[in-house]
């Protein structure tokens, strides 16, 4: 399997914009899960994943990330 051409010539901006907006998403998704886990029908069922850290993790490194990189591609 080959890489995409999009990935193969793309700077280290735009690879960091690339992870940093998959950070940034798998933050939402940690976000919505947190969301379902304070809403469930059993209040004694708490589960065992920590999306709050999870999320806060996510979200900072992918806004680093995105912070550092967006100046770079604008400025292209």
């Amino acid at each position: 399997m080959t890489e995409p051409d999009f990935l193969l010539f793309a700077s280290d901006a735009e690879l960091a914009a690339y992870w940093g907006a998959a950070c940034v998403l798998a933050a939402l998704v940690c976000l919505m899960m947190e969301r379902r886990r304070m809403k469930r029908a059993e209040i004694n069922r708490v589960g065992w994943m920590p999306w709050t850290g999870l999320f806060l993790t996510f979200a900072v490194i992918g806004g680093g990330l995105l912070a550092l990189a967006v100046p770079v591609i604008l400025g292209s």
